[in-house]
């Protein structure tokens, strides 16, 4: 923690937490013991956030693509998140944490649904940090869907085609309620974005590791948080002074996100 400065923290982190399964295979376990292993990642990320002052943190739990995957394995993953859902409600709730969702929500169990809406509303006025869960997600399916969205308002007369920019665009979509992604992560050793935040993170400086998402720790976030913040970010300018994207992208959003 000694390597990170306070006073430029990112101020929404993004995590695509991979690996779970290739750590459960290399110790011969099944790949649901690595989910839940890299649950108890999931915990130490974001009680690491809330201490360091991460204004927002988004996790790619589970992709649209996910449902491709062995019908066993969704349902052990489904079972999972509400279990990880239920028992960290309370915590969620000791510390001001505000959980939201993103995604295609409507496929997931109704089991899981109840509680997801439950502890939503429970926390929707927390203000100290907001942990979104991109479940059932897919970038390139939120812009489809924002952009469907605008079209129907434009063929019902409700929307002059002249006023659709990026700003109306981060009004529309989810993953923009937080701001735009400061710092992307991924864990586990592949090197892309895996439809994942794909408008916010257009500006995003990317951090990629080989640590396995179960073995990811605090300081392995402290050194991601480092990385970012050693790194000068232009946005297209010749130079710049240190600052967030928040500042330059997006105004609107970045207002809502720390509002």
């Amino acid at each position: 923690m000694a390597l990170v400065e306070l006073s430029r923290l990112p101020s929404h982190v993004a995590i695509i937490m991979d690996g779970n399964g290739r750590w459960a295979l290399a110790r011969g376990l099944l790949r649901p013991t690595g989910h839940r292993e890299g649950s108890e990642a999931v915990r130490r990320t974001v009680r690491a956030c809330r201490r360091l002052g991460v204004r927002a943190l988004t996790l790619y739990a589970f992709s649209e693509q996910n449902w491709l995957r062995p019908p066993s394995e969704v349902e052990a993953l489904m079972e999972l998140l509400r279990e990880f859902l239920v028992t960290e409600r309370d915590e969620l709730l000791e510390n001001g944490i505000k959980l939201r969702t993103i995604g295609r929500r409507e496929r997931l169990p109704v089991r899981v649904r109840e509680v997801l809406d439950r502890i939503e509303a429970e926390t929707a006025d927390l203000e100290d940090m907001t942990l979104t869960l991109a479940l059932s997600y897919g970038g390139r399916e939120e812009i489809a869907d924002a952009a469907r969205a605008l079209a129907v308002q434009v063929a019902k007369g409700e929307l002059d085609p002249a006023r659709i920019d990026e700003d109306l665009f981060d009004a529309v979509l989810p993953s923009a309620e937080v701001g735009p992604v400061d710092l992307l992560v991924r864990t586990g050793g592949e090197q892309r974005i895996s439809n994942f935040l794909l408008w916010a993170s257009a500006y995003a400086e990317l951090y990629f590791t080989d640590r396995l998402w179960p073995d990811w720790s605090e300081e392995d976030l402290f050194a991601a948080i480092e990385s970012f913040q050693a790194r000068d970010r232009r946005f297209g300018r010749v130079s710049s002074e240190p600052s967030m994207v928040s500042d330059v992208l997006a105004p609107e959003a970045a207002r809502r996100a720390h509002a």
